[in-house]
């Protein structure tokens, strides 16, 4: 079992819980957002096993987040991590909630977060909110490493780079595609974009084979 197999369940599971979920949305594995003033964040952070690495992104999405809840795969043996009472306490006291997921995709609540955690980072909080928005459908499965994340700006890029296939426009022309079209085109920050003339961009091929399917 890879740690990106234990999304789905766990998406599910939130989602069950009346909320919207993405994953790997500003370095969190999951987030979940429910509508309301302010929304409520909650955020799942997954790993193969309970650790101290778990504990301590628990910890630092506290503060930009409601309900932190940290994940893992279910010990076959029974004597994995969550069954230590030490363990479930300290995520008593942190307030944390701790999830275990078995090979057979079953979720199963070890212990429930039991108060709201203070929010301390609004700048932070802001912005994970802003990705989750932004972003279209849930394109990039939580808990995967080393890979490009299909983030909202990235979609926004191959929007603007599947309209250039066509033909050259310019930045006007891209814009009622989508709003953020000209700084897109002015900081290129995928290589993917080439000004042609003044005003007028064009594909690098870069660009060009971000959104065409390879040539035999």
């Amino acid at each position: 079992m890879a740690e990106t197999d234990l999304y789905l369940p766990l998406k599910s599971f939130i989602e069950g819980a009346g909320y919207a979920v993405k994953g790997e949305v500003d370095g969190c594995d999951l987030v979940g957002v429910k509508d309301g003033e302010p929304p409520v964040v909650v955020i799942c952070e997954m790993k193969l096993a309970f650790n101290l690495e778990l504990v301590m992104q628990g910890v630092q999405r506290a503060s930009f987040s409601d309900e932190v809840w940290l994940a893992a795969r279910a010990s076959k043996t029974g004597r994995g991590r969550e069954h230590d009472a030490r363990f479930r306490n300290l995520c008593r006291r942190l307030g944390f909630g701790a999830l275990s997921v078995t090979d057979a995709g079953d979720v199963a609540v070890i212990v429930a977060p039991f108060a709201a955690t203070p929010r301390r980072d609004a700048k932070r909080r802001s912005r994970l909110l802003d990705e989750h928005k932004r972003r279209v459908g849930d394109p990039q499965v939580g808990g995967g490493r080393g890979k490009p994340i299909m983030t909202a700006y990235r979609q926004d890029c191959m929007l603007c780079a599947a309209s250039l296939v066509a033909g050259s426009k310019s930045p006007k022309q891209l814009k009622t595609l989508v709003a953020r079209a000209p700084a897109i085109l002015r900081n290129n920050v995928y290589g993917w974009f080439v000004r042609e003339s003044r005003g007028i961009y064009g594909l690098t091929e870069l660009g060009r084979a971000s959104v065409l399917p390879p040539q035999d």
